[in-house]
């Protein structure tokens, strides 16, 4: 398969999700948009809000979503 244009973090994804379900061993997998996202999401708001200073308003701006979705998705996953 030829993958054009492929950033640094998609490859990342695509070699750990393959690497994943290699790993199976045989295992039914189970919501794996889920597991990636969940994955992926908590890192890059504590990154983002750590490059923001900590200001929500910022680290929302950088993320390209609302104020209070960042509240909410801090909320989730326990990021203070």
């Amino acid at each position: 398969m030829s993958i054009i244009n492929e950033n640094d973090i998609a490859r990342c994804v695509r070699k750990t999700v393959e690497d994943y379900f290699n790993d199976l061993d045989g295992e039914k997998p189970h919501a794996i948009h889920e597991m990636v996202i969940h994955s992926v999401e908590k890192p890059l708001i504590e990154l983002v809000m750590e490059r923001a200073g900590g200001n929500q308003t910022r680290a929302a701006e950088l993320l390209g979503i609302n104020r209070n979705t960042l509240r909410n998705k801090m909320k989730q996953y326990q990021i203070k």
